[in-house]
């Protein structure tokens, strides 16, 4: 047997021992959450900045906890049953304080599908919210499936039966401020804890990670930006990325939507089609964030449709003047 067939054999060998290795860490379905402190009583588990996929469970998106002396108040339960039941250990390693509130902050999957983790009577929302998941979660659930495969084993949709107000919420010592916005879907709750300055801001924010439409309105959403930026924050704590004591996720959330928003406009103006959109380069500033070339094409096919009818239908009204 020459060198070379043995090499080849050894590169086989290798290759079959990774595959095997990580089906074996996939069986056991440990999303190896670990809580990252990111102020007093007060912490993130950090997903990834990717899409959905197998290989990561669904675990793309930030969920946080502050412990108060009344109990835990947990922002945003996870993509499936399993997240939901890891993180509430997760939780139970760091305090023995019973979960006292659930908050989701929309109605997406990877944001409320760990609810049934945790007691009933503690998932709360924003109105607009729970009739969201009311009325999607099931599509939702079921594409997750799709995605992540048996990570969701045993997930099912449960609706919060708390119906929240925005305002003021004090929990023990902690005084948080409850932000009813939207544009990113048609309902975003952002938390605000005044206590530690700590900004929960789900959706509405991606830092270093190109920012999902799919039930997006863009000029809302720039507005609620502009809301959460006049906050006095200390620590920003994304829907999707790191959190950070920097303003980056304000930024690049802002700029990505702008540019999406203008590119969008002006090649429907121009009677460009859709093909001839998906052929643009991203700019170097939009390219550089986590999954861009992905979330282009996707907010392409959700809101190009609607921007080349209202092109049609602007220019026929010039016609007729």
């Amino acid at each position: 047997m020459g060198d070379a067939m043995m090499r080849h054999l050894r590169t086989l060998a290798a290759v079959s021992l990774m595959l095997v290795t990580a089906l074996i860490a996939a069986a056991d379905f440990d999303y190896g959450l670990s809580p990252r402190q990111v102020a007093e009583d007060t912490w993130v588990v950090v997903g990834r900045n990717e899409d959905f996929s197998f290989e990561n469970g669904g675990n793309i998106v930030n969920s946080a906890f502050i412990v108060t002396s009344e109990g835990v108040v947990v922002i945003d339960s996870g993509p499936s049953r399993r997240f939901g039941e890891q993180l509430r250990a997760a939780i139970a390693r760091i305090t023995d304080q019973p979960i006292l509130r659930v908050l989701n902050t929309h109605h997406h999957p990877d944001h409320f599908l760990g609810n049934q983790a945790f007691p009933a009577a503690s998932l709360a929302a924003l109105a607009g919210t729970i009739e969201g998941i009311r009325r999607d979660g099931e599509s939702f659930n079921e594409n997750m499936y799709r995605l992540a495969g048996d990570w969701m084993l045993g997930t099912e949709v449960t609706v919060p039966g708390q119906d929240i107000e925005p305002g003021p919420l004090t929990v023990g010592e902690h005084r948080l401020e409850l932000l009813a916005l939207d544009g990113h879907t048609g309902t975003d709750l952002a938390v605000f804890d005044r206590t530690t300055g700590v900004l929960f801001a789900g959706d509405l924010l991606f830092h270093d990670r190109a920012p999902t439409t799919p039930h997006a309105n863009i000029p809302r959403w720039l507005a609620s930006i502009a809301v959460l930026e006049a906050l006095p924050v200390k620590v920003l704590v994304p829907g999707h990325g790191a959190p950070t004591t920097g303003s980056e996720p304000i930024s690049q959330t802002r700029n990505w939507l702008e540019w999406l928003q203008q590119t969008i406009r002006s090649g429907a103006e121009s009677g460009l089609d859709l093909t001839e959109m998906l052929d643009r380069p991203l700019p170097a500033d939009e390219a550089r964030l986590a999954v861009s070339a992905a979330e282009y094409r996707r907010s392409l096919s959700h809101l190009y449709p609607a921007a080349e009818q209202q092109a049609l239908e602007h220019g026929a009204a010039g016609h007729a003047h």
